[in-house]
């Protein structure tokens, strides 16, 4: 089985992994999380059925419970994992991947996620060599209704939007299961229907060609942002009202607008602009580490940070159990974008007062020696500057006066990733073409 990764079980179903591995996945989880009763949600993937009877199977066989909330978002998971109390869920979804990929996202008690060092290995052990031996009595699947609640959750942060032109791309991903409870019918909507084969783009923002339909949106309707959602409404991210995308790490800076009143600590991952920090100052204490939920919440958690985010478009929050969701983001970056609104400042504006470096964006190279070119890199660029700062949790994030650059392998994907950052575009384009010279020695 080829779908164990860092922060979650994920590939191509039927090649990297099928429903034999999602019922032995089911079968141990009981035992690993120590509980008798897992909460399982899903998504609207056409593979998505055929887990979730295979994954179910295997946990009543184990003989436990399954508490079924059905076709959700993976935040509502997440929501009904720690306002419930359960010790153990699943999310069945590949979240952002392509119609061919599923997967499973496991978190424990208080919704914290289960990666590959924090039990996904010891997952991947037991179904690889321990027997699968049912127990006495099978176990029960109980339907579990937790929609409701989880908007009645949401509806606390539903902003005034009052004068607010707003277009919104779902995807035909799970955030059109609860959009319009929301926010009604006054935004401009496209793809909302649930459809697992996600007909129109795929579900993933990141990837400049899908977001083109909401851009043109922004653009017909003269709107004020435009807002897109990945396939499991985990993440969020905006384009503004010149239809340009904003890169989702800037957004952690709009967070702390919002949360003015409130006092401690930020966290933001390692790949994030330097423009965050300096826009926030002292307002909030900065704390930066690795990428993904599986560190990212347990970190929010241990600082007992206020909120977070990443470059890839997850936000975190303290009154979200530490947990990401893209709904509540939303809500509460619209919320700060009508405030701005009213004041007569448009989303262009107010990323103008955040935005004060040249970002190159992640540049991936598929590579096979990737340590190896990792610390080239590093030897060449330190040769000739001292930085001012050094961080090497994941991969190395090097600092300068003028400029900085983080290399990291990805922990999802075959790639080798850089990202740099400057007070120029020539600075940017230089140091650039520098690593990236040097990168393209090792493919």
């Amino acid at each position: 089985m080829k779908a164990f990764h860092a922060y979650d079980i994920r590939g191509v179903y039927n090649q990297d992994f099928d429903k034999n591995d999602a019922y032995k996945v089911g079968f141990f989880l009981p035992k690993l999380l120590k509980t008798n009763k897992i909460l399982v949600g899903r998504d609207v993937r056409v593979s998505s059925p055929e887990i979730f009877e295979y994954l179910c199977n295997g946990i009543t066989d184990a003989g436990a419970d399954v508490h079924d909330i059905g076709l959700s978002t993976t935040p509502m998971v997440y929501f009904a994992t720690a306002k419930h109390r359960f010790d153990g869920s699943v999310m069945i979804t590949a979240s952002h991947n392509a119609k061919q990929y599923n997967g499973m996202k496991i978190s424990r008690s208080g919704a914290m996620p289960v990666g590959y060092s924090t039990g996904l290995q010891e997952l991947e052990t037991m179904m690889n060599t321990l027997p699968t031996e049912k127990a006495e009595k099978k176990g029960q699947i109980i339907p579990f209704e937790v929609k409701e609640e989880y908007l009645t959750f949401l509806k606390k942060y539903i902003p005034n939007m009052e004068g607010l032109n707003v277009a919104i791309d779902c995807s035909n991903g799970m955030a059109g299961l609860l959009i319009k409870d929301l926010l009604g019918d006054a935004p401009n909507y496209i793809y909302e229907e649930l459809d697992g084969t996600f007909p129109n783009h795929e579900a993933n923002p990141l990837v400049p060609e899908n977001i083109v339909d909401l851009q043109k949106l922004v653009q017909d309707r003269k709107a004020d942002i435009g807002v897109v959602f990945d396939g499991d409404a985990d993440r969020v991210m905006f384009v503004d009202e010149n239809s340009r995308f904003i890169s989702p790490d800037l957004m952690i800076a709009v967070l702390a607008d919002y949360y003015k009143d409130e006092k401690g600590g930020f966290l933001q991952d390692i790949r994030t602009s330097k423009a965050v920090g300096e826009y926030i100052g002292d307002r909030f204490e900065k704390n930066m580490w690795r990428v993904g939920r599986a560190f990212a919440a347990v970190k929010l958690k241990e600082i007992n940070g206020v909120f977070g985010g990443e470059l890839a478009g997850h936000y975190y929050f303290r009154d979200f159990y530490f947990s990401d969701s893209g709904l509540m983001a939303a809500l509460i970056l619209l919320s700060v974008i009508a405030e701005n609104k009213k004041k007569g400042i448009s989303v262009s504006q107010m990323m103008a007062k955040i935005e004060a470096y040249q970002n190159s964006g992640e540049i991936n190279f598929k590579i096979a020696k990737k340590q190896e070119a990792m610390e080239a890199v590093k030897k060449a660029i330190t040769k000739d500057e001292t930085p001012t700062a050094f961080f090497d949790f994941d991969g190395y994030r090097i600092e300068f006066p003028d400029w900085w650059f983080n290399i990291r392998p990805s922990n999802t994907e075959p790639y080798l990733r850089l990202i740099a950052e400057a007070k120029s575009k020539d600075l940017l384009d230089a140091k650039v073409k520098q690593m990236t010279d040097i990168i393209q020695q090792f493919a």
